[in-house]
Parts: C-alpha cells; sequence; structure tokens
C-alpha cells in the first residue's frame, strides 16, 4: 500500500514559522508565547489558508461536544490572543479575516517544507484535510544568480508554453522560482505611489526597472534575459512608474511631472504630454495611451505621438486618484483603481467603457488590478496578491477571491505594488522588506557627534524645531497612516495633533510656537493648536498638493509650493491673520513665475530674504532672492550651492545657510550689503549625514535656535539600510493560477 501523506512539520507565513510537531511558533527565528487553544485554533487556520473556516467547525476539531466550555468566549480569547502574537488587527487584518456570520479564513500564503527547504501548499484550497495536504516540490531559490540562468529558464518556460498551447488539452507546468540579483551596485527606490519600479516585457523576455547608481538620481535601466550586461536610458533621470508599449519596443514613464516614451533600445526621450501627479499608464494595440491622474484630474486618452489629452473619467466625490489603467483585451475597456490618497481601504477597482465612459465597479478595498490572460482578475491587499475568476464579456467576478502570493512590496499610501506580469505567465515582483522604516531622533553636531533627541524609535518624518527648541514637531506613521505628533523634550511625552491617518506632512510651526500647519495629500493646508487642544481646520482649500514651508519672523505670511497644472512646483505666499485663536488667510500671490520648478521656500531670520531649491540648471541647486526690494532696484538671485542642494535651513542666530548635498549636510556663510547677498564657497557641515535621509525622508534634519546643531532622523542601527537590488521572477504563474485558482462551471 501507498503510505498515506503525512502532515508538513512546519508551515510559513511572512516572517512567522511554525513548528507543528514541536507546537512552537516563531518570528524570525525568535520563538513566541502562544497558549494550547491559540495554537491550535492557528493550526486549522493555516492547513485551511484562503478558505472560510466556520466557528462550528474549530468546535468540533478544537473543543469536542464532551467538553465543558464556554465556546463562544473561548474562541474569541483564542482569536484575540493570535492576533496580539501576530501583531495583527481585526480592522485591518494582514494574516486572519473575519467573515461575518460565518467564520475566519487566513489571507496570507502558506508555505511548508522540512528544515529550510520550503515550497507552497498545493490544492490546499480544495478542502482536503491537513493529513491529505500535497506538497510542491522545493522551490529553487537562490540569492546571486547569473542572468544566463533567467534567460534560460524564460526560454524554456516560452518553448512550453507554444508547445502547450498547440497541444489539447493544455499541460499545466510548474511554478519555479528564481530570485535574482541586479548587482550591488544598483540601488532599487522605495516603493512608490504611482505603480511599479520594475516591469517585464509584453513577451516576457526584457526588463525595465527605476534604480539609482552609487547614490545618484533614479534612472531608467534595461536588461534582455539573454544577455548578461545592463543598459542605461540616458535622458531618463527622474523616472518612476514606467509601463511597456503593446509590441515590448517602447517604455513609458514619468519625469519632470512629464509624460515621456522612449524606445527599449535608447535614443531620444519623447516628451508627451504635462502630468502634474501621474497615476499609472497603459499602452494600446492603436498606439493610444491610457493615462492615469490625480489630484484634481481623472485619466485621460493620449495619442502615443503626443497631442492634446482627452478626459476618459472625472474624479468622484471624495476621490484623490484614478490609476493604475490597463486596456482590456478588445481595447473596448479600460481596468483600473479609484481611491483617495492616503485611505487606500476605500480603494475601489473600477471598469470603464471607451465608448460611452460609463464607470462599473469590481472589488473594493484593493489596488494595483490587472486582468490575466488565464481568465482572473488579480489586485493586491497590503502586499498581498489575490486571485478571482472574472467573466471578460460580462465584467463581473464569477468565484471566490485566494490568496497567491505574499509580502510584495507595496506603497502604505496607494496600496500600490511593485509586481508585472508578462503575457507569456512570467510574474516579477519585488519582495516586502522588514517593514517600517524604524528611526529614531538625534542632536548632530557639525563635528559629527551625535545624541539622543528622541530615542523611542518609530517610523518618523519631516521633524521641525518649535522656535524655543523645546519641542519636535514631526510626522509618526503607524499602519500607513500619517499623523501629526508634538515631542516635548524636556517632559518626554508624545501628543498626538492629528487621528484619521491624513495622510499628512510637513508640519511647520508659527513664529509664536502656538500653532503648527501642515498639509494634507488630499490636497490644501491645515492648522491645529500645537498642545492638541482643537481639531484640525483647514487654512486653503484646493485640490492641488501644496506644501507649508516657512513663516516670515513676524508670522503675517506663510510661504508654500504647490504644483502648478502643468506640472511645475511653484512658490506662492500668503498673508495669515490670527483672529480670536482662529488662523484666516488672505489673498495668495505667486513668488516666482518661470518653466522652472522650484520649492522648500525658507525665510531667513530677519525676513529679507528667501532661499530655496530651484531646477533651472537642470539639477535642484539652492538659490537665494531678495523677498522686499526696494521700488527702485529689481531683486537679485544668488546660487548658493554648487554641485545640487535640497532643503534649505537658516541658522537663527548667526550668519549660515545649511542644506543638503546628497549625504551631507553644507553650509555657506554669508552676509548683505544692502540688497546685495554675499555668500562664500559650500563646506560640508556634517559629512556622512546618511542616517537622515536613509528613513525614505528628504526633508529630515532642523537647525537648533542656538545654530551649534540639528536634529536629525537616523535610521535604527549602526548601518544605513540594506539596498534592495533584489527582484524575484515566477515562472508558469497562470499555470499556477488555474491550479489554485479554479474556475466556476
Amino acid at each position: 500500500m501507498t503510505p498515506e501523506p503525512r502532515a508538513p512539520a512546519i508551515l510559513q507565513f511572512g516572517v512567522f514559522e511554525v513548528d507543528l510537531h514541536a507546537r512552537e511558533l516563531y518570528k524570525q527565528g525568535v520563538r513566541l508565547r502562544l497558549q494550547e487553544q491559540p495554537f491550535r485554533v492557528l493550526t486549522v487556520l493555516l492547513q485551511r489558508f484562503g478558505e472560510v473556516v466556520s466557528r462550528e467547525e474549530l468546535r468540533a476539531q478544537i473543543w469536542p461536544e464532551d467538553t465543558f466550555v464556554d465556546f463562544d468566549s473561548s474562541l474569541n480569547t483564542s482569536i484575540n490572543k493570535l492576533r496580539e502574537a501576530l501583531g495583527d488587527s481585526a480592522e485591518n487584518p494582514r494574516f486572519i479575516e473575519t467573515m461575518p456570520r460565518r467564520g475566519y479564513r487566513f489571507i496570507t500564503l502558506v508555505t511548508a517544507g522540512v528544515g529550510t527547504a520550503r515550497a507552497p501548499i498545493a490544492n490546499a484550497s480544495a478542502g482536503a484535510p491537513a493529513s491529505a495536504l500535497k506538497i510542491a516540490p522545493p522551490i529553487s531559490r537562490h540569492r546571486v544568480l547569473p542572468w544566463i540562468i533567467a534567460a534560460a529558464a524564460v526560454l524554456v518556460a516560452a518553448v512550453v508554453g507554444l508547445g502547450r498551447w498547440r497541444s489539447n488539452p493544455p499541460v499545466e507546468q510548474p511554478l519555479v522560482q528564481l530570485d535574482v540579483d541586479l548587482g550591488a551596485q544598483i540601488t532599487l527606490p522605495a516603493p512608490a505611489l504611482n505603480g511599479s519600479s520594475v516591469i517585464i516585457s509584453p513577451d516576457g523576455t526584457r526588463l525595465v526597472f527605476v534604480a539609482s547608481v552609487a547614490g545618484g538620481r533614479p534612472k531608467l535601466f534595461t536588461r534582455k534575459l539573454d544577455q548578461p550586461n545592463v543598459t542605461e536610458l540616458a535622458g531618463t533621470e527622474g523616472a518612476s512608474a514606467p509601463f511597456f508599449s503593446s509590441d515590448g519596443q517602447s517604455v513609458g514613464f514619468s519625469a519632470n511631472n512629464k509624460l515621456n516614451r522612449i524606445s527599449v533600445k535608447g535614443g531620444e526621450v519623447v516628451s508627451l504630454v504635462e502630468v502634474a501627479y501621474f497615476a499609472g499608464g497603459s499602452w494600446s494595440e492603436n498606439g493610444d495611451i491610457i493615462v492615469g491622474r490625480a489630484m484634481k484630474e481623472g485619466m485621460a486618452r493620449i495619442s502615443s505621438s503626443g497631442g492634446a489629452p482627452t478626459t476618459l473619467t472625472e474624479l468622484a466625490i471624495g476621490e484623490g486618484f484614478n490609476g493604475s489603467p490597463q486596456i482590456l483585451p478588445g481595447g473596448k475597456a479600460v481596468l483600473f483603481v479609484a481611491g483617495a490618497i492616503g485611505n487606500s481601504d476605500n480603494n475601489t477597482i473600477e471598469v470603464v467603457s471607451l465608448d460611452d465612459r460609463r464607470r462599473k465597479s469590481v472589488v473594493r478595498g484593493a489596488a494595483s488590478a490587472r486582468y490575466l490572460q488565464s481568465g482572473h482578475l488579480m489586485y493586491v491587499r497590503k502586499g498581498t496578491l489575490f486571485a478571482i475568476p472574472f467573466d471578460l464579456a460580462r465584467l463581473e467576478l464569477r468565484g471566490t477571491a485566494v490568496p497567491v502570493l505574499d509580502q510584495v512590496a507595496y506603497n502604505p499610501i496607494t496600496d500600490a505594488a511593485q509586481f508585472d506580469l508578462s503575457r507569456n505567465g512570467t510574474l516579477v515582483y519585488r519582495r516586502a522588506g522588514d517593514g517600517l522604516r524604524m528611526s529614531i531622533v538625534q542632536w548632530l553636531e557639525a563635528t559629527g557627534k551625535k545624541e539622543p533627541l528622541l530615542a523611542k524609535a518609530g517610523e518618523y518624518k519631516e521633524p521641525r524645531l518649535s522656535p524655543d527648541g523645546k519641542r519636535l514637531v514631526l510626522v509618526g506613521i503607524e499602519g500607513g497612516r500619517h499623523d501629526i505628533w508634538v515631542y516635548d523634550l524636556h517632559r518626554d511625552t508624545m501628543t498626538r495633533l492629528t487621528f484619521d491617518g491624513g495622510p499628512y506632512g510637513d508640519p511647520t510651526w508659527t513664529p509664536d510656537g502656538r500653532y503648527v500647519v501642515f498639509d494634507s495629500y488630499q490636497g490644501g493646508i491645515y492648522w491645529t493648536h500645537a498642545d492638541g487642544g482643537t481639531q484640525p481646520q483647514s487654512l486653503t482649500q484646493s485640490r492641488t498638493f501644496q506644501v507649508p514651508v516657512s513663516f516670515t519672523p513676524d508670522g503675517k505670511l506663510l510661504a508654500y509650493h504647490e504644483t502648478s497644472s502643468s506640472g511645475v512646483n511653484r512658490i506662492w505666499t500668503v498673508p495669515v491673520e490670527n483672529n480670536g485663536g482662529w488662523l484666516r488667510t488672505g489673498k495668495p500671490e505667486q513668488f516666482l513665475n518661470g518653466q522652472f520648478s522650484q520649492g522648500f521656500a525658507e525665510f531667513s531670520p530677519d525676513g529679507r530674504w528667501l532661499a530655496y531649491a530651484g531646477n533651472e540648471s537642470g539639477k535642484y541647486e539652492i538659490y537665494v532672492r531678495a523677498f522686499r526690494v526696494s521700488a527702485s532696484r529689481a531683486g537679485g538671485k544668488w546660487q548658493i550651492s554648487n554641485l545640487g542642494g535640497q532643503v534649505p535651513r537658516w541658522s537663527r542666530n548667526g550668519h549660515e545657510l545649511l542644506y543638503y548635498d546628497g549625504d551631507q549636510i553644507m553650509t555657506v556663510r554669508y552676509s548683505a550689503k544692502g540688497d546685495t547677498f554675499l555668500a562664500d564657497k559650500p563646506r560640508p557641515w556634517a559629512a556622512n549625514a546618511t542616517g537622515t535621509q536613509g528613513s525614505g525622508c528628504d526633508n529630515c534634519f532642523d537647525v537648533s535656535p542656538d545654530g551649534k546643531r540639528a536634529a536629525v532622523l537616523t535610521s535604527v542601527g549602526a548601518e544605513p539600510p540594506e539596498k534592495d537590488h533584489e527582484v524575484v521572477f515566477l515562472f508558469n504563474f497562470l499555470d499556477e493560477l488555474r491550479r489554485r485558482v479554479r474556475m466556476d462551471k
């Protein structure tokens, strides 16, 4: 007789591992305490992942009929303790989803194996008992693989795929995984708001990705999978969210607030249209491009040769973007994601007709939707890929969603995920990192000496010191929610100023320290009392992203920058009046005109000068202009930095101007004679300040009132964060979906 298959000894999901024989739960190798009943509940859910397990089934397996126990209370307690151990929640589940009046479902991909070998559980959703689970063969995983291996796998997959479609019935192929290192010199960017940084050509033979080399600006690179070399696509600095043309010969991408295209063989970059807030693109076979947009505009259709865009969708009430478009087979409809930036739980996956522009909702609470040739709709929730059968003719779902891949890198603000799929069934994706980019806030002196300021680690951004230096306002991020907090340095207490997750950013003090103003990803500027005694109030109303930066010393004028309809950042000032404890604004005025972007405007301590970052030279440099000049002469302009610069900060008690330059904080001594600004040569103020930007923040230092030190964000740990330069290939992925996500008959 053939022995009955034995249940797997090890089950793994995310950073957790369960030893069924030892009845132990581990997180990244560290054993967690979990009582007997919660562990037994976890075991049942893991062995049935992707399925709804009813409360009655759990009772039958864990609490036999002759057991005297308050079942409902015991099960609720076990689920709560289990979620506590996993760091999970019922409101935003990552592992255990509550199905009202039905039971529970484990929604994260579970793998099984012995020792260090791991392989996906196959056919687990069929409802088989644990002893009958079939374990797929171990998948080969290597940290550094020659590209020739990946190329060979692609060619084999292509040949097998061709033979499969010529035969009848089709032969399904096993899933093959390859972890590929792009090179130690390559750094992939943090997951973007508007799409994946890594894409694969429709025929599955070429990779295009956004990356930085040696700390330079991000740009596009390409590599054919049967060739050993990476090729830079020149002229693509600042690129994001690339997408292939339908024939795979060109790539569209966003850069400098424009939609551009370039041949995969290189050459001239062609700018197609200005897009202030690009939210992804899709290229049709007839040459049209569907452009996703945000903040003020919905999707549009343009020609790949350029020209005026034609509006396809309008933003509905409460929507901040219509993006991640995909032109569906047949070219009559577009799949896309509609949502409010910063609240991905309210995203909806929708379809719009290209003929009459009528919209239809398909899935709620998801992002990065893709229709696949296997007849499935795939989408992402918090880094987990789900697949569900989809009727292309009726544009309707035809079954139950099944989680198919876990730990996909994604942006927590929009849920946009880092993956792409070729027509022949090759999936490429970036694996999620360790989670939050944990930081602390430290005092940094010019000598490089550091000491704690806010020692409690968290995911922080954009710290600004109060005028008296006794408090620190910053953005705190929890579960993708961006709120404003104030830290009292003397009392070591944190006060929360916002509570809905915004997301909010760029907090700035009023000169008297009584109020904090900040921006919202939904548009406009808000204010609140710095002691948290009032609810945040609207200061400016706009659907455009406006970033408050600096007040004049008397607090009567606020400088901010916003992105214009042409995609250019421009500096504005607006009068601010305190009317009985409530801040009100007057009529805004534009500070500078022109075709180049300017931002991070900072008033000097005496209010005479305005420092800002501008890109008129082709890269951002620091400039200073006289803010108010005499009527008899025009105001001058002086370039302060000489090798690039961002985020100017004035020393409040001396004639120094500080700014970022790569991994250094630079300083410039200055003096003024009348309306003339005199600046010395820039020199390093504090070198090797990589920790300040290692947290993924570009506005992460502020100067103390005495000018002797700076408050900086520093990533937790002695070393900078590990560079991300690895992608994962899954070959024969469509066959895997056909096995695991069956079509309704």
